[in-house]
């Protein structure tokens, strides 16, 4: 049958509209910084599914979903070297703090992990829960991570397999070396964690039980990892007074096992350590030279966030948070912790001589609520109010509390975390948790590294000193660690990966969070997709949990 013109026209035109279109999100006009290192570029790019599926002009093509990125740059989604979402991500599956910040993976697990878990260890830790409350439904670290992905979440996990919770599984608190037999059951545990997904195994040398493990231990740990291609990954034994003989321990480690190595939050804690940076660095470049695949992460800031475990002693810790308790109220163990905490020492890592002053400790995080109040004033401040010396203030409060009670010092040089930024092995981590700004939140109150840290880089670092190009940032925060931790289709904007992708403006990129008010969100970030969904647009969350657990190079389907 034939049809005049103008029905032929209409019926052509609704055959083309009622075809599919090409692409679930195209992204227009953006300028596209890659994740290699290289220069920017003018492209289009077509989303599928959750893949990149093209690159270039696409200008005549149609998606459910257009994105207009003009001004802005298109970048693969940031990942996060060092996260402790591990619990808040049960409570608030969004990651609000890191999303608007364009980060899209999150890796877990530093020296502890959330399995291999056994009866005594799922005991202790339901016993310990305060503000984040939670069902253990899981016993191995791939059970948790798969527990997570079911139940929802809006950014990528992965996960280290912790040092010390292959201990604890088979010594329990002891502070004694593992037997044979119970060096091979932890060296099999972490194979088991390997072939579910492990991107490797960790270690936090300066906290118990993890400052128990012996070298010889971390060795054949890492060499059963070595076997699945994983990386070791350490909190170094010393950050300050001891940091030359923990990174030649750090060293030894990978060397000895054959493993590539990587440090957690490079840093030179107190004034006196801070001309050490130059050795370290040697030392590193060194290893480097000689074909060892050693590499850093870091935080953007000069102030570290940890508890008043690292102010005090070792001895006083043994046996778990009771024992520490009981021997904090013994009053001649209290005049030695005291008269401890005020000396440098090599035996230990005293992060509260290291702070220099009282003034330079400030309390963050109590799990008691009639404690709560003294969020956000310094140790000296507290001391003051009580009538009561800073080493008895801080001894006072882990009784009361019952807890380590989380503290920041103030410990690095300005200079050396530039100089740190500038290193071509450097990628970078927030080392906190990911949080809102909701009432959940409301007695939390966070390093602002855990609002801020991505963004630091990019606005302070990046855009106004200058201290390495968009480019190397975005390399250091993409495919960098991508490519360190082994995983696959990530870390980078190509065809055929992952449809990872943060979207910002480079000149309005900023961080806001203090450490009065850590609880500002950064600006500058438009929108960020994880696989393929977005889960912020035009500055706001979607509310979508797309995210998965990203398996490491071990992986045994």
């Amino acid at each position: 049958m034939k049809y005049p013109v103008y029905i032929s026209l209409f019926l052509l035109l609704a055959a083309a509209c009622s075809q599919p279109a090409t692409y679930d999100i195209i992204i227009k006009n953006g300028t596209v910084i890659d994740g290699s290192g290289y220069e920017g570029f003018q492209a289009d790019i077509g989303i599928h599914s959750d893949t990149i599926a093209f690159i270039g002009d696409l200008s005549g093509e149609t998606a459910d979903e257009i994105i207009d990125a003009s001004g802005l740059v298109v970048a693969p989604g940031f990942i996060n070297m060092l996260s402790q979402a591990h619990e808040s991500l049960m409570m608030d599956p969004l990651a609000q703090s890191d999303i608007r910040q364009g980060v899209t993976l999150e890796v877990l697990g530093e020296g502890w992990s959330m399995g291999p878990w056994n009866d005594g260890i799922k005991k202790g830790e339901r016993a310990y829960q305060k503000d984040f409350k939670y069902k253990i439904d899981w016993t191995t670290l791939g059970e948790y991570m798969q527990y997570m992905e079911d139940k929802g979440i809006s950014v990528n996990i992965a996960s280290f397999v912790g040092a010390a919770t292959l201990r604890v599984h088979e010594l329990g608190r002891e502070t004694r070396a593992p037997n044979p037999d119970e060096l091979k059951r932890m060296q099999d545990l972490a194979r088991t964690a390997m072939e579910e997904g492990a991107v490797g195994v960790s270690s936090a040398l300066i906290y118990t039980p993890g400052l128990y493990a012996q070298t010889d231990e971390l060795i054949a740990l890492s060499k059963a990892v070595a076997e699945y291609d994983g990386l070791y990954i350490t909190h170094l034994r010393s950050e300050g007074d001891n940091i030359l003989k923990s990174v030649d321990e750090f060293l030894e480690i990978c060397n000895t096992a054959g493993i590539d190595g990587q440090i957690h939050h490079l840093k030179l804690a107190g004034g006196h350590n801070w001309n050490k940076y130059d050795t370290v660095i040697m030392k590193l470049d060194s290893a480097r030279a000689a074909g060892l695949n050693v590499s850093t992460n870091m935080y953007t800031y000069t102030a570290a966030a940890t508890g008043l475990d690292a102010a005090m002693p070792s001895w006083v810790q043994k046996g778990g948070i009771k024992e520490w308790i009981n021997r904090l109220q013994d009053p001649e163990m209290r005049k030695q912790v005291a008269e401890e905490m005020k000396h440098k020492s090599l035996e230990w890592e005293n992060f509260y001589f290291a702070a220099g002053s009282p003034d330079n400790i400030l309390l963050i995080g109590f799990r008691n609520d009639s404690l709560k109040y003294l969020t956000g004033k310094s140790l000296a401040e507290v001391a003051q109010m009580r009538g009561t010396t800073p080493e008895e203030t801080a001894m006072d409060m882990v009784v009361q509390d019952f807890s380590r009670v989380k503290v920041v010092y103030f410990l690095m040089s300005e200079e050396n975390v530039q100089k740190q930024i500038a290193l071509p092995y450097m990628s970078f981590c927030s080392d906190a948790e990911c949080i809102s700004t909701d009432q959940q939140f409301e007695a939390y109150h966070p390093h602002p590294r855990a609002f801020g840290n991505f963004a630091r880089l990019l606005g302070k670092y990046v855009r106004n000193e200058k201290i390495i190009p968009l480019e190397d940032a975005i390399y250091k925060l993409t495919l960098l660690p991508a490519t360190n931790l082994k995983i696959k289709k990530r870390g980078a904007i190509r065809v055929g990966y992952f449809a990872d992708i943060a979207i910002f403006d480079p000149e309005k990129i900023e961080d806001h969070a203090t450490f009065d008010q850590p609880k500002q969100y950064a600006t500058g970030m438009f929108h960020v997709i994880v696989n393929g969904i977005p889960v912020l647009l035009n500055g706001e969350h979607t509310g979508e949990e797309p995210g998965i657990f990203v398996r490491g190079p071990g992986w045994k389907e």
